[in-house]
């Protein structure tokens, strides 16, 4: 009985109920009360969909990882912007990055963290979860994308993730 009155996702829960807070009008009974409803219900409805918990080893670490995320964002865009209107013609390329990652969620946080940066797309995943394909838009070589992927992203996830 007390199982089903659990948290199964604890992190998406918390998650959940923030995201509720500040989508409400402000701080409220009403608004506490419906967030920690749909915090408790929407794991509970998704539980089939989550195969096992996220295995973070050191979950304090992703506030780092964000701010970095977020500031390659904003250089990457700029960057992108400023190859769109020079008259130099951009040099694009798949490359074929190696992962060391093995945990779904952390494979899927790269994807996720290389589409949203300006200029470059995770475009598949191997089958065998080994090898990421990624196009980006202007680079010189593949070994530059491989080193500025693990380097930037997948050591910091690799730390939060074993």
């Amino acid at each position: 009985m007390l199982d089903r009155l659990s948290f199964p996702q604890p992190w998406l829960s918390l998650l959940l109920f923030t995201v509720w807070q500040f989508l409400s009008e402000g701080v409220s009974g009403a608004s506490v009360v419906m967030g920690l409803l749909l915090a408790w219900l929407i794991p509970q409805l998704t539980q089939g969909f989550w195969p096992e918990r996220p295995a973070f080893v050191k979950p304090w670490r992703m506030a780092r990882y964000l701010v970095i995320m977020l500031v390659d964002i904003v250089v990457a865009s700029f960057a992108v912007a400023r190859l769109i209107l020079s008259p130099r013609q951009p040099r694009p390329i798949f490359v074929c990055y190696p992962l060391e990652l093995e945990h779904p969620l952390a494979i899927s946080i790269l994807a996720s963290t290389i589409s949203l940066t300006p200029g470059t797309v995770s475009a598949d995943v191997s089958d065998d979860r080994k090898t990421l394909l990624i196009h980006t838009l202007d680079a010189a070589s593949d070994q530059e994308v491989i080193e500025a992927i693990h380097n930037r992203y997948e050591k910091p996830l690799l730390e939060m993730f074993k």
